[in-house]
């Protein structure tokens, strides 16, 4: 069997601030933004990973969710423990650097972690968790 990872989701709260945080912090490009009234869907992606997208969606929307399940799932997008993805740097420290900078909610500054990776962590505007981890050489 030969599969790859086309794409995963992640929610978003505020359009332009998820299009400003992906796009002009982590340096992604926009590689489609669709809408249908209030509602925005945006895939993300590294520059030299075309085939790798992040789809970035309103969290609770549809028909089939109520009200109470709506507010459940906002408040935990809100909390930022629902979503979260891993991100890989040839230099965390330098990555971290020019992240931290461009002031977003850091949640953690690199370190090196007792399982044996060194990473580091902050949240986009939803509240999604991204950590960061340095890539290792030889590892893809």
């Amino acid at each position: 069997m030969d599969m790859t990872i086309s794409s995963s989701f992640l929610p978003q709260v505020d359009p332009e601030a998820s299009v400003a945080f992906y796009r002009d912090v982590l340096g992604f490009e926009v590689r489609l933004d669709v809408g249908y009234g209030d509602m925005r869907w945006i895939t993300v992606g590294p520059k030299d990973q075309p085939d790798t997208a992040i789809v970035l969606h309103p969290p609770a929307v549809g028909h089939d969710i109520t009200a109470d399940e709506r507010e459940t799932i906002l408040a935990l997008v809100a909390k930022g423990t629902y979503f979260g993805i891993n991100l890989a740097a040839d230099d965390l420290d330098a990555t971290f650097a020019q992240i931290a900078a461009a002031g977003v909610d850091v949640v953690q500054e690199p370190v090196d972690q007792d399982y044996g990776v060194r990473d580091a962590a902050v949240r986009d505007p939803a509240g999604n968790l991204i950590r960061i981890q340095q890539r290792v050489k030889g590892q893809d």
